[in-house]
């Protein structure tokens, strides 16, 4: 196994690791209800499941 000839040090270490960074997920809304989504994903809706501000599949009708 490698083991290093020198201690790296904390700034060092803490230096290589700025990069690691979480990142929110953008949003963005629907033109039809107006709720918040993930883009290019459809969601479910009150029983609905809307793309593109479209209905896709209503739960109800296929009931």
């Amino acid at each position: 196994m490698a083991h290093p000839k020198r201690k790296i040090s904390k700034t060092r270490r803490d230096k290589r690791r700025t990069h690691y960074k979480l990142t929110a997920p953008s949003l963005a809304q629907c033109p039809t209800t107006g709720e918040y989504h993930l883009p290019h994903r459809a969601y479910w809706l009150d029983g609905k499941l809307y793309y593109k501000g479209q209905v896709i599949i209503d739960k109800e009708v296929l009931a």
